[in-house]
């Protein structure tokens, strides 16, 4: 009896064994390479969904651009940057794996919508940049969680089948 749970000891040991080797793999895969091309097309077309949506709202839409990077510190998922007159965005590489839809569906608007207030000149008298008008910019481009802080509960309820 004791040699018998000693196997299957043994064979659960190495089941886990495997499957953690094969997830510091993926991750390593991830981490090392550029994003898939999947992912490229999901932002490609959010983003040409919120330029139309600029375009219908606003009477004009221009293109900012969208840098992936795994160079940001911490959990942010995104940043509009202005200097000197030119506004990028960049995107946190490091949570689109973890959470690709949320990114998609709500982080794009909302940093195109500050983009949006900077190149309209709102930048909002508080100093952060989440003012009333860009509130409503980030709806008017088709965000979905226009919010100043990542909802982490909607990142994890998107996740669950139901």
């Amino acid at each position: 009896m004791i040699k018998k749970l000693e196997k299957v000891f043994l064979i659960v040991i190495l089941i886990s064994v495997f499957i953690l080797a094969y997830n510091w793999y993926e991750n390593y895969l991830f981490k090392n390479s550029e994003i898939s091309d999947e992912y490229k097309e999901l932002i490609f077309s959010k983003e040409q969904e919120v330029l139309h949506l600029m375009q219908k709202n606003y009477g004009f839409s221009f293109k900012v651009p969208l840098i992936v990077t795994d160079k940001f510190k911490g959990r942010l998922y995104g940043v509009t940057s202005y200097n000197n007159g030119e506004i990028k965005i960049y995107l946190n590489k490091k949570v689109m794996k973890e959470s690709m839809e949320y990114m998609v569906e709500s982080v794009i608007a909302h940093e195109y919508a500050h983009a949006l207030m900077f190149k309209l000149g709102h930048y909002g008298s508080n100093g952060d940049g989440h003012s009333s008008k860009w509130k409503e910019a980030c709806v008017n481009l088709g965000g979905k969680n226009c919010e100043q802080y990542v909802n982490s509960e909607d990142v994890v309820m998107g996740k669950m089948p139901f």
